[in-house]
């Protein structure tokens, strides 16, 4: 299994404004983690809780060097997200129940994706596939 988040990691998240991406990105920043910034489409230059939020990925690995991006959207995004997350270059992780179109994109353009799966109440499993 790959280490996906060690002292090099840029952390953006995908769908920051929504209360679950805004929950995990104050707990990964709270426990040490370099949360860079964090992405919803129309909402680019509002801050969560300090952490700015860009309006792409691309836009946001760009101003932010962000290297790695976890994913918060409903379910009918994401596939786009993971998408747009492999085009930008970043290593991808989200919360889904099965392989999706995304998830083979993010593969066949050569990037890391995985997949986090809840099994109980804290605890998570998660799958990594290296592209």
């Amino acid at each position: 299994m790959a280490i996906w988040v060690n002292d090099e990691t840029r952390l953006l998240v995908q769908g920051i404004t929504g209360k679950e991406g805004a929950f995990h990105a104050v707990a990964c920043r709270d426990y040490g983690t370099k949360v860079v910034g964090g992405v919803t489409p129309g909402k680019g230059g509002e801050t969560v809780e300090g952490i700015p939020v860009f309006d792409s990925v691309a836009e946001a690995r760009a101003a932010t060097g962000a290297n790695a991006t976890v994913i918060f959207v409903p379910p009918p995004f994401a596939a786009d997200a993971i998408m747009e997350a492999a085009d930008a270059g970043n290593r991808a992780g989200g919360l889904h129940h099965r392989r999706s179109a995304g998830q083979r994109h993010a593969q066949g353009e050569g990037v890391s994706c995985a997949v986090f799966r809840m099994v109980g109440r804290s605890a998570w499993s998660v799958r990594t596939a290296q592209g």
